[in-house]
């Protein structure tokens, strides 16, 4: 049967958000945002309170804990309007692969450090003629006689890149022309980002987050077995781990932030008045409103169900692309009622209303966009034909 209601410790991990704002708030995470540069800060601080490693073993420096608490600590940020998509793509889909995939020598090496802040991973999958086709990766690691790796290819869109002292690198040690099955010959590599032959430039983006995006290049980056994360060709294994996990964070980011946007909204119509009273009382805004926080609670829902399932080991693939199309869209509906709320104040930067839209409807596009969440649920969950 499944429970959601919360014990203590996982409330204590809810409300650490609004602890984290006293200090550092959304205004502060703007000023970053702004400048599209990463508040280290910021992210230091959750470090030393122990919840970058949420879901690493408490023997290598993180908490033990889980899928659902990690969820509960990103809704908790969103819903404070301080999201940091770090926490989702270096501190679980980074370490939570070493901790499970890595060999006891990586583990020792890369995690106490990484959950105590020293250090920072980002995930290099996306490709600029691969994007969505995973299947045809063309990052290449080619073996050498000595039984050392030399990887050559491109990365596009790898968040935080240059920010972050290693990368999860998606591989192919076997073309997809060669292997017998498409998800043969994956190889996952831990690689330093100042490794000789890796180059990245910033790829500017009109959406005002922290986060900077670059393209990677890699030019006969030379490795060793030690940096292989998993198998030698038996990687789409590690790399599956990673996808559901990305898919029921942002479906919890995207529930915090449109109850951020709500919070905000509900407030201002309580306070401003035109003709006889407050424009919260008129239904034309009521039911918007109304709607968008029915779709963001299923959308939680959704969300703590996927983290469920995943922290009990059972599939949760349904539920993981679920509560991201649900939470996205519902993020977007929040904002956007919310904004009409505040009228032209919504545009303003003293208000910072629609300075969240770009970011909720980013996730309507990342990390898959929704057309191919339908397209998984339509085959995978209700049983109908390929469409693709």
């Amino acid at each position: 049967m499944m429970d959601f209601s919360l014990t203590e410790e996982q409330q204590m991990i809810y409300g650490y958000g609004a602890n984290l704002a006293k200090t550092f708030d959304r205004k502060h995470w703007l000023e970053y945002a702004d400048k599209a540069r990463f508040p280290t800060d910021m992210y230091q601080q959750v470090a030393e309170d122990g919840f970058v490693g949420v879901m690493v073993p408490e023997a290598y420096g993180g908490s033990g804990l889980g899928m659902m608490e990690m969820g509960l600590l990103n809704e908790g940020l969103a819903e404070q309007g301080i999201p940091l998509l770090s926490l989702v793509i270096g501190a679980t889909m980074g370490l939570s692969l070493i901790a499970s995939f890595g060999t006891e020598e990586q583990k020792q090496q890369y995690l106490p450090d990484a959950c105590s802040g020293k250090t920072r991973f980002c995930f290099a999958i996306t490709e600029p003629n691969a994007g969505t086709n995973t299947i045809k990766t063309n990052t290449i690691a080619k073996a050498t006689n000595d039984g050392r790796f030399k990887i050559n290819g491109a990365k596009y869109f790898i968040t935080d890149a240059a920010e972050s002292d290693y990368m999860l690198v998606v591989t192919r040690t076997t073309p997809h022309t060669e292997v017998e099955r498409s998800t043969d010959g994956f190889t996952l590599f831990i690689v330093p980002t100042k490794a000789k032959g890796v180059e990245m430039h910033p790829i500017p983006v009109s959406i005002k987050i922290p986060e900077v995006q670059y393209q990677v290049f890699f030019d006969d980056v030379d490795l060793g077995p030690e940096h292989v994360l998993g198998e030698v060709g038996k990687g789409f294994r590690v790399l599956f781990d990673a996808l559901n996990p990305e898919r029921i964070l942002v479906g919890f980011i995207c529930a915090g932030l449109g109850r951020y946007a709500m919070g905000r909204a509900v407030e201002y119509a309580n306070e401003r008045v035109v003709f006889n009273g407050p424009i919260g009382a008129y239904q034309a805004l009521q039911h918007p409103l109304a709607k968008a926080k029915t779709e963001i609670e299923l959308a939680s829902l959704m969300a703590k169900k996927a983290a469920w399932l995943f922290d009990k080991g059972e599939a949760c693939g349904g539920e993981s692309n679920m509560a991201k199309f649900a939470a996205a869209e519902a993020a977007c509906h929040a904002i956007d009622a919310s904004l009409q709320c505040f009228g032209g104040n919504g545009f303003t930067a003293e208000y910072g209303i629609f300075d969240l839209y770009p970011l909720a409807r980013l996730l309507k596009t990342i990390p898959l966009n929704n057309e191919m969440v339908l397209n998984y649920v339509a085959e995978y969950v209700l049983g109908l034909p390929r469409s693709y």
